[in-house]
C-alpha cells in the first residue's frame, strides 16, 4: 500500500511565482527525490508520494506552506491504494493508489482536502473528520500558518524552544497554535494513524 497525492494551487496566477513555488519545492524535496517521488506540471500542479502513515500530515504541512501567502491555497487529494507500475517519473507510474488519487481530485468541490482509499467504512469518517478540520484550516492567517509549518516540521520541539526558533515569546506561540487548533489537528493526525495502521 502506498499513498499518492495530487494538488494544486488556488489562485496561483493571481501571486508571482517565484513568492510561492520555492517554498513548495523545499516541501517536496524533504518528502523525497524529483521526479521519482514527486513532481510539478502545468506551472500549479503537483503529485508526489509518500507512505499511507505520512500522508495526512504531509497535506498539512503543504497547507500551512503555501497559506503562508496571502490569497493562496491548495487542494490535495490522497489517493490510498497499491503501485502496479513504478515509472522513472512519479506522473507515469501507475496503479490504484494514482486512480484513487485522481478520483478524489476530480471530486473536490468547494472543499480542499479529501482521501480516497479501497475501504469505504475508513474514507466515510475520515473525510467527515477533515471536513470538521478545515473548518478551521481555512481561516488560517499568514502568520498562523508559519506557526503550524514551523511546528509541523519540529516535532521534537516544546513551545518554548519554538518561541526561541521564530523569536516570539511562549504565550504568542501557545495562543497561536491554539487559534490554529493545532491539538485537536494532533488528535486528527494520531486518529489518522491508527487507522492506517489497522488497514496497511
Amino acid at each position: 500500500m502506498t499513498t499518492i497525492i495530487t494538488g494544486d494551487i488556488i489562485n496561483s496566477k493571481e501571486v508571482p511565482p517565484e513568492l510561492w513555488l520555492a517554498a513548495l519545492k523545499s516541501v517536496l524535496n524533504s518528502l523525497g527525490n524529483t521526479p521519482k517521488t514527486w513532481d510539478i506540471f502545468r506551472g500549479d500542479s503537483f503529485q508526489f508520494e509518500v507512505p499511507p502513515q505520512k500522508a495526512l500530515h504531509a497535506c498539512l504541512l503543504i497547507k500551512a506552506t503555501i497559506k503562508q501567502f496571502k490569497n493562496l491555497d491548495v487542494r490535495l487529494a490522497i489517493g490510498l491504494g497499491n503501485k502496479t507500475f513504478d515509472s522513472e517519473r512519479i506522473t507515469e507510474s501507475n496503479g490504484t493508489a494514482f486512480i484513487n488519487s485522481g478520483a478524489c481530485f476530480e471530486a473536490l468541490k468547494k472543499t480542499t482536502l479529501a482521501i480516497k482509499s479501497p475501504f469505504e467504512a475508513f474514507d466515510i469518517p475520515m473525510n467527515i473528520m477533515i471536513q470538521l478540520a478545515l473548518l478551521t484550516i481555512n481561516y488560517w492567517t499568514q502568520t498562523t500558518a508559519g506557526l503550524v509549518k514551523t511546528t509541523l516540521e519540529h516535532p521534537e520541539l516544546n513551545q518554548k524552544q519554538i518561541a526561541n526558533l521564530l523569536g516570539k515569546t511562549q504565550g504568542n506561540i501557545s495562543q497561536g497554535l491554539k487559534r490554529a487548533g493545532f491539538d485537536e489537528l494532533s488528535i486528527l493526525l494520531e486518529y489518522y494513524k491508527t487507522q492506517i495502521n489497522t488497514l496497511c
